[in-house]
């Protein structure tokens, strides 16, 4: 009876559901809160005020870890994101080949990359461990989305970028 049963609990594991993610992203923020160092109280000491600096001197100060969190995490945040929303769509809408989409997740990753390090490298200078561990959390999740379009682009092509159109050429869509 075990033996039967089997296939279906397999296939349940790889379909999963909303809640199994959920738990799943709950579990990684908790051993993400888990594994932070504790903040002392004199988290400010070191950092660099804002005031005077170049953006050369903002990126080699993030870089060394010199600035508060969310000094580091928000701007490259908010630029990531709607640089990946922006693709996504013109995408969508048959403005962008597959390759085309390829070509700008491959740009985008290594601004991602060093803002990853660097939230990480700054995440030190926070008020509270949760806001610390909420910022590395956000870095890993932008990873997960990057694994998420690489299924897309392998499995979903035709889906996502609408290749069943006649008006899109359907070659490029491969």
């Amino acid at each position: 009876m075990f033996i039967h049963s089997l296939p279906l609990f397999f296939t349940y594991i790889q379909l999963g559901s909303p809640l199994d993610l959920l738990l799943i992203a709950l579990l990684i923020y908790v051993v993400i809160y888990l594994s932070m160092p504790f903040i002392a109280s004199g988290h400010d000491q070191g950092c660099l005020a804002l005031k005077g600096l170049s953006f050369y001197k903002y990126l080699l100060y993030s870089w060394l870890g010199q600035l508060k969190l969310w000094v580091v995490f928000w701007p490259f945040f908010i630029l990531l994101n709607i640089s990946l929303y922006v693709t996504d769509m013109l995408a969508m809408q048959g403005n962008f080949t597959v390759s085309s989409w390829d070509e700008v997740h491959f740009i985008l990753l290594t601004p991602a990359i060093f803002w990853t390090l660097c939230v990480w490298r700054n995440s030190t200078h926070t008020k509270s461990r949760f806001n610390a561990a909420g910022a590395r959390f956000m870095t890993l999740a932008v990873f997960f989305e990057y694994a998420l379009k690489l299924v897309i682009r392998d499995d979903y092509p035709r889906i996502f970028f609408a290749c069943q159109d006649i008006m899109l050429d359907y070659a490029s869509c491969f």
